[in-house]
């Protein structure tokens, strides 16, 4: 689990094969500290487990679905990346509830200043969409930020000036690929409310639970 604060900006130092899979290999620093074998390091938002690390880099293995489902395939050396350690107990939870399960991945469609802060504006699958909402949380390459607007196939943050010293995103170029995870509990609410409605919400489910009434259009 974590909460989507982006604790560093770490460096891709390799991607590599490595038998039927990859390895990806990152320069880091705080991320790096009590670190083992075997710990959970969010890498742009997608949960990594470390498998080997130095003095200051760590090591992980990539899953053909990890590829299919992040921008890690993306990488190449020199890479920003944004890492975050998995919470302690102990952790004060200052951004959202994060899987580190990416569901998914927008593309960068542009940035406009103001004053500041700074728009990014990132489109999306439908199936993806559906799930985001104003003033809903987002995590973009594992970072928590707040949907301001939506689109059809879109959304926009704003990224404050504290946000835009701290993250990779404003580097990012148009057309560029990012991992987007959309808040686990709009998926359970989803399933939820299809369950009970033997599949769907119709107007007779919700006439039933109050939500409308009779005769209404």
């Amino acid at each position: 689990m974590f909460t989507g604060l982006v604790e560093e900006i770490g460096t891709v130092r390799d991607v590599s094969r490595q038998g039927s899979g990859y390895a990806l290999a990152v320069g880091a620093r705080e991320t790096l500290e009590g670190v083992k074998r075997g710990d959970s390091i969010a890498v742009n938002g997608a949960c990594l487990t470390v498998t080997d690390f130095d003095a200051d880099s760590f090591s992980f293995g990539l899953a053909p679905e990890t590829r299919a489902k992040t921008n890690l395939a993306d990488l190449r050396p020199g890479a920003p990346v944004h890492l975050e350690r998995a919470v302690l107990p102990s952790t004060r939870l200052g951004g959202h509830y994060v899987q580190g399960h990416v569901d998914g991945t927008g593309v960068v469609k542009g940035f406009r200043p103001d004053e500041d802060a700074l728009w990014m504006t990132v489109g999306a699958p439908p199936a993806l969409m559906r799930y985001i909402v104003p003033k809903g949380y987002i995590a973009v390459d594992g970072a928590s930020l707040t949907v301001v607007h939506t689109g059809a196939d879109w959304f926009d943050v704003t990224l404050v000036a504290y946000s835009r010293e701290k993250l990779a995103l404003p580097r990012k170029q148009p057309g560029e690929r990012v991992n987007l995870e959309v808040d686990i509990l709009a998926k359970y609410v989803e399933r939820l409310i299809a369950r009970d409605a033997g599949g769907g919400v119709s107007r007779e489910f919700l006439a039933e639970h109050g939500f409308i009434t009779e005769g209404a259009r």
